[in-house]
């Protein structure tokens, strides 16, 4: 179960940034030298397999206990962030990530950029398309390596994360090819809100197993878990029941307390 479960979560979550980084790389590619661009994905790659063979190692001589405890935190915090943004955007108050216009955005960047980085060397015909596509590889890439390392460290699957992560970038990969254009119909908000609640309900688990708590049900805890966390700002309550709510708090002397974040109330309008 737990298996099935983190395939998913890495594989979204991988997906989401495959995406990011495919946008930028079709953007210079179609403006300016695929050949360079080529070459800057290529170099990037080999950079982050560099970084993964040095930090993989390393990670697996942390302790279990220590290690869980560290990296729910870090995957709790990445995941409220994620399922903050997507509640945001899915309630309007902040725009939608758009591929399409991320996509003209940078074809309009590297028109801009003129002919002044066009030189031959390492970099190929275009130093410009070459650094760009570098960079986006890299970035999104170590966002992918550390779903990947930690992911697959605390539970103990490296492997089955690897494939994960290499099966979204495949499949990302694959479209933006035959489609030839930005991914804009990827469902990329709903995808975040997925991810998210799998990275804070994977967190959660693991950084109390961390810190010493013991799971009723063990991995079986996450078929609960995960609903919870489901349930951060997607169902609004119906009409009347915060006002009745009230009544009955003034009845009898009580006090409610929300949870800024889960109800958007730090970010809503006239909140903090």
């Amino acid at each position: 179960m737990t298996g099935g479960l983190l395939f998913a979560a890495a594989f979204l979550a991988c997906a989401v940034e495959a995406v990011e980084a495919t946008t930028v790389v079709l953007a210079v590619g179609v403006t300016r030298s695929w050949r360079s661009s080529w070459r800057g994905v290529l170099a990037g790659v080999v950079v982050l397999a560099v970084i993964v063979a040095a930090l993989g190692p390393a990670i697996s001589q942390i302790p279990l206990g220590p290690l869980r405890l560290v990296v729910g935190g870090l995957l709790l915090v990445f995941g409220l962030g994620w399922l903050r943004k997507a509640i945001l955007r899915a309630s309007g108050h902040k725009s939608l990530h758009d591929e399409a216009s991320l996509y003209e955005k940078h074809l309009a960047e590297a028109r801009e950029a003129g002919a002044s980085s066009r030189r031959r060397g390492v970099m190929g015909p275009d130093a410009y398309a070459f650094t760009l596509s570098f960079k986006a590889v890299v970035l999104e890439g170590l966002e992918v390596a550390f779903i990947v390392v930690t992911f697959g460290a605390n539970a103990k699957q490296v492997p089955l994360a690897a494939l994960a992560a290499v099966a979204a970038i495949a499949a990302v990969v694959a479209l933006a090819i035959a489609v030839r254009a930005p991914l804009a119909r990827v469902p990329e908000n709903t995808i975040k809100f997925a991810v998210g609640v799998l990275l804070s309900s994977f967190g959660t688990f693991w950084g109390a197993e961390g810190a010493g708590a013991h799971w009723p049900a063990n991995d079986g805890s996450l078929l609960w878990l995960i609903p919870v966390m489901m349930n951060a700002g997607i169902i609004p309550p119906v009409d009347g029941y915060l006002a009745g709510l009230g009544d009955l708090l003034r009845a009898h002397g009580a006090l409610l307390t929300f949870d800024e974040v889960k109800t958007g109330l730090t970010v809503g309008p006239g909140g903090a």
